[in-house]
């Protein structure tokens, strides 16, 4: 009986233990263009499968941006550390002709009521990561940046919406965190039942 109790905890264990790809996190029954880098493509690994590295974060958020013609990036500055704090414009390609304009009528319908914004898109500011030691933010930026990106069908919500995207608020906390867990963890053995 010990044996079989042994046994089964080993297995579950080694079950347990199971990688999971980037579909985990994706909605379902969603295609997405096969031209725009997943982040494992870029980053060299899944999400999730280690913790995300500042440096390994911006690689991934520039490969998109140069990929897809729904994002911009700008770098806004740099940290105490000198890594940079990054924005990404997320709409459609329309919008992203006319962002100009969308921001003078947003300005201008904070000063003013009367100012019609019903043809206006939204704005959305999406913010990750902003303490050091909680890095599932900026991981979880690759997945939602990448469904930005790549999922088709999804015209009516860009055209709607401009998205201020801000895949780390706290870099180097980021950073410091993501090589302290990555150099302490424990790998999984494969275990042969």
């Amino acid at each position: 009986m010990k044996k079989l109790i042994l046994l089964f905890l080993l297995l579950s264990i080694s079950l347990s233990a199971q990688k999971v790809d980037l579909s985990y996190y994706l909605p379902k029954n969603v295609t997405y263009n096969k031209s725009i880098p997943t982040p494992k493509e870029i980053i060299g690994h899944e999400v999730g499968e280690w913790h995300i590295t500042h440096d390994k974060l911006v690689e991934y958020m520039k490969a998109l941006a140069a990929s897809s013609d729904r994002i911009s990036i700008e770098t806004r500055g740099t940290t105490y550390e000198g890594r940079p704090l990054l924005l990404l414009t997320i709409t459609s390609p329309e919008n992203h002709k006319n962002l100009a304009e969308i921001r003078q009528i947003h300005i201008n319908a904070t000063d003013d009521a009367s100012v019609d914004i019903s043809k206006n898109p939204i704005v959305v500011y999406q913010g990750f990561s902003i303490h050091g030691n909680e890095p599932s933010g900026s991981n979880a930026a690759l997945a939602v940046a990448y469904y930005l990106a790549a999922a088709e069908n999804i015209e009516d919500l860009l055209s709607n919406t401009v998205i201020l995207f801000d895949p780390s608020f706290n870099p180097d906390g980021l950073q410091r965190f993501a090589y302290w867990a990555n150099t302490n963890k424990r790998k999984n053995q494969s275990l042969s039942v």
